[in-house]
């Protein structure tokens, strides 16, 4: 009889397809994230850290019922450019708009606000708030 042990072969695991599987599925996240959308980034609005009002010429303001204000006085859309023509060429040196725009308004009414601005070769503000009156 053959009592001898025979001598077992050591397994072995081949790990050098591995490593190119993570080279290329690394490289694969690394595009993929890159052509991600960056329109799902949540985003906080900024605060200023300065004073926006040290020179205001003209405040055109937009509440939560949607409705325009030069001053203190209410104003319709439509008739927004008219009321700030006259408003502007009050102005001796280089008139500004600052929108004070109330937090739950649409941006579209404030871009609304910009067109007539642009329009009227005029400065636009956008007022924000103070970060210490948190």
């Amino acid at each position: 009889m053959n009592i001898r042990r025979r001598r077992k072969n050591a397994v072995e695991v081949h790990n050098s397809a591995l490593n190119d599987i993570l080279f290329i599925l690394l490289l694969f996240f690394l595009i993929v994230s890159t052509l991600a959308n960056p329109n799902v980034i949540k985003l906080t609005l900024p605060k200023a850290k300065t004073n926006t009002k040290a020179k205001q010429t003209v405040v055109v303001s937009i509440d939560n019922n949607h409705e325009f204000f030069i001053g203190t006085t209410k104003v319709a859309f439509d008739d927004l450019k008219a009321a700030l023509v006259p408003t502007l060429a009050r102005e001796n040196v280089d008139p500004t708009i600052v929108i004070n725009a109330e937090k739950s308004v649409p941006i579209e009414e404030v871009v609304k606000v910009m067109e007539i601005a642009r329009e009227l070769g005029v400065r636009v503000v956008l007022a924000t708030a103070n970060p210490q009156s948190n």
